[in-house]
């Protein structure tokens, strides 16, 4: 706050005393050493008294003139400016607010999670960044708190900054870097608006009008609605609980008068409790986004993701809701809007799968307009969710601003990207765009993180060789390859790049040929239904069924399940059927706490089939038994198995307490003295025991193995034949 301001505040103040009109006032947003939007209208509002006039005077500019509402809001749109200052903005009413050392230039929105909040101060290369800090004073950074709110804020408490050696510690990393390039090139001033909080999902920094705009995301959009106190579904539903308790009221007003016991009050209902929160849809715009519109700004970057990355292709759904909400906030529909792919790292114990997957999910949200995508795959740590490197991925997004959102059409702005595959022979031609200069290897060492792939053989490691504006890709033993893939892995750090040292984004494309073995291999089959198929990389606490039609099953007399496993090597696969050994069909899928399955038993008249070398294969095979249950277990052979360990976990442990515990589906031939096939753990996902035939560990059941990840295609069927 300017002297002016705070002087002719006090003045008022110690004159007029508490009971004195309110003062005019703005929100934070305007402060000393703000940045304006060059080259656009410039909205700025506050409050005042109903039907004070207010005056807006930019210096330098004809005064704009307005009246506060009936509500005590005003707002008046200055003229477009170009970039300079520094200027003085002025707003009198009854009182005057002087704002100095005004700057007009970019403004760019930084959000996200913990990346983009990530500060100078804990980046790679700080001492020199803060000692040529002093060379960048018009670049000024505003930091929003972090105070989620369960409705559209008006106001937080901010102050603009200057960029100095004494400052710059603070600012966002990733948006400070983004700016100074910005800055470089441009030779304006930057505004930069920190609004970032760590750990976040993307759902808080939503508005509702997102949400509603995208029919994947109805659920989410309903609920938004229903807590929206001036929602005409929050007004019926709190009029049906009213009601509810009304005649609760008179129901316990009885009991007391004839000395009873009342029933308990209704609850109050969760879904009428307003989205306040830090994790909860729309929390976080309410507090740290709609506050700073209608502010003029150029565009948004946003580096989040990390929360959200188990979620796949839905978060393309996310990111549109997101983009089009704050155009629609801002008023507009071509805002840019720039993101960082998130970058490899270990994630625990989880499929290495699902990061790329959500990588594709993230190139897929660039077909929303006005959108770019900076790759970071070459300057990850993989031990560390938050890399130091944070000068390139500010870069990166600056170069795709200057040629997206500034017009610098010769800049080249991307890695390589996928564009078309054509099969020659045993190889694999892979055609890519944004090639600059040249597509080479960052180390000079052979391309890595290629696989090239066919329905016989799954996807393989290949050789990759450039050659012009392409990349050849071919391996030993796939002889018809039809897919390809490139740093389809948590942990992939490839080194395919232009000759500008951009690198290349993850991508797959082609199709392998899924070798349906129920339908070619096992004709008894036909007589069956499948009641459950499920994806085994989407076990977990609560497994995620494709199909699941147990209620559906109705009476039957045999049980079938048919594994499929593909890896490293040639896909492996099991069909094994029985007799059935339960008339309840929900308790013949991934076993949980609430299906109540538990079984230690026999089973008559198993067939087996299977392309697994040493299994034990027939109709009508003797020594059939089954372990289902979600229990922890043990490895004593207390249900006296033939042939079972009293000390190895095989086909005849028994479970132990907790009862929600481990878990694990097996099938066995005792008589044999092997596992037909396992998944056991199924909560760890990725870290879940999966195989077929006796396990290659000291264990023949696979107890322990956790190895899920390993195979990048797992499927399990469950069937049943109708009673005849």
């Amino acid at each position: 706050m300017s002297r002016t301001r705070f002087t002719a505040l006090a003045m008022l103040t110690l004159t007029l005393g508490a009971s004195a009109m309110a003062d005019v006032s703005l929100p934070s947003i305007f402060g000393d050493h703000m940045v304006l939007q060059r080259d656009m209208r410039l909205p700025v509002w506050g409050w005042a008294d109903p039907g004070e006039r207010v005056t807006v005077t930019l210096e330098g500019v004809q005064p704009a003139t307005t009246t506060a509402n009936a509500d005590g809001e005003w707002r008046v749109d200055l003229p477009a400016q170009s970039a300079g200052g520094p200027l003085t903005l002025t707003v009198s009413g009854s009182n005057r607010i002087i704002f100095e050392d005004v700057l007009v230039g970019e403004v760019w929105l930084c959000s996200g999670q913990s990346n983009m909040e990530w500060p100078v101060a804990a980046s790679a290369g700080y001492d020199t960044v803060a000692t040529e800090a002093n060379r960048y004073p018009r670049i000024r950074q505003i930091q929003v708190p972090k105070v989620p709110a369960g409705a559209p804020a008006k106001d937080f408490d901010g102050q603009w900054v200057v960029t100095s050696s004494d400052t710059v510690g603070a600012f966002t990393a990733v948006g400070y870097f983004f700016g100074r390039q910005l800055h470089r090139e441009l030779r304006v001033p930057i505004g930069l608006i920190n609004s970032s909080w760590g750990g976040t999902l993307i759902e808080p920094w939503t508005p509702p009008v997102g949400f509603a705009r995208v029919d994947s995301l109805q659920d989410i959009s309903a609920r938004v609605r229903l807590a929206d106190a001036s929602s005409e579904e929050h007004k019926q539903a709190l009029g049906a609980y009213l009601d509810a308790l009304r005649a609760w009221i008179t129901q316990a007003e009885r009991a007391l008068a004839q000395n009873e016991q009342p029933t308990p009050a209704p609850a109050y209902p969760d879904g009428l409790r307003p989205l306040d929160g830090s994790g909860t849809p729309t929390g976080l715009y309410n507090g740290m986004i709609a506050p700073l519109a209608p502010y003029a700004l150029r565009g948004a970057i946003w580096y989040q993701g990390e929360s959200n990355h188990g979620e796949g292709m839905l978060y393309a759904d996310k990111t549109r809701a997101l983009v089009e909400g704050w155009r629609e906030v801002w008023g507009q529909d071509r805002l840019p809007f720039y993101y960082v792919q998130i970058a490899p790292f270990m994630y625990g114990d989880e499929d290495p799968n699902i990061i790329p997957i959500f990588w594709e999910a993230q190139t897929a949200a660039l077909a929303i307009p006005d959108t770019g995508m900076a790759v970071v795959n070459d300057i990850s740590e993989l031990d560390d969710i938050h890399p130091k490197n944070k000068q390139d991925v500010g870069l990166r997004l600056a170069l795709l601003a200057l040629r997206d959102t500034y017009g610098w059409t010769e800049q080249v702005a991307e890695g390589p990207t996928y564009r078309s595959m054509a099969v020659e022979g045993n190889t694999i031609r892979v055609r890519f765009d944004n090639v600059g200069s040249g597509l080479e290897s960052r180390d000079g060492q052979p391309l890595n993180w290629f696989e090239i792939g066919s329905g016989e053989t799954g996807f393989v490691a290949a050789e990759a060789t450039i050659d012009g504006d392409t990349v050849v890709v071919s391996a030993d033993g796939v002889r018809s390859p039809t897919a390809v893939r490139f740093a389809w892995h948590k942990l992939a750090e490839p080194n395919l790049r232009n000759a500008e040292g951009l690198p290349a984004r993850p991508f797959r494309a082609g199709e392998l040929a899924n070798v349906d073995f129920l339908g070619l291999r096992v004709p008894e089959a036909s007589d069956y239904r499948v009641i459950y198929d499920i994806d085994l990389s989407k076990l977990g606490p609560r497994p995620q069924y494709e199909v699941d039609a147990a209620m559906l099953a109705g009476e039957f007399d045999r049980v079938a399940y048919i594994l499929e496993l593909r890896g490293d090597g040639a896909p492996q696969f099991v069909y094994v059927s029985m007799d059935a050994f339960t008339n309840d069909a929900t308790k013949l899928g991934i076993p949980t706490a609430a299906s109540g399955a538990v079984f230690q038993q026999n089973v008559a008249n198993m067939t087996v089939i299977s392309n697994v070398e040493g299994i034990v294969q027939g109709e009508n095979l003797a020594g059939g038994n089954i372990e289902i249950w979600p229990h922890n277990y043990g490895p004593t052979n207390a249900a006296g198995v033939p042939n079972a360990s009293d000390t190895l976990w095989d086909f005849g442990d028994e479970y132990i307490d907790p009862y929600d515990g481990y878990g694990c589906l097996q099938v066995h031939n005792h008589t044999a003295g092997q596992t037909v096939f396992s998944v056991n753990n199924p909560k760890a996902g990725g870290s879940a025991d999966i195989g077929i035939g006796n396990g290659t560990g000291e264990n023949p059941d696979w107890t322990f193995a956790a190895n899920a990840a390993r195979y990048n295609y797992k499927r399990l069927r469950v069937l049943v034949r109708p009673a005849r």
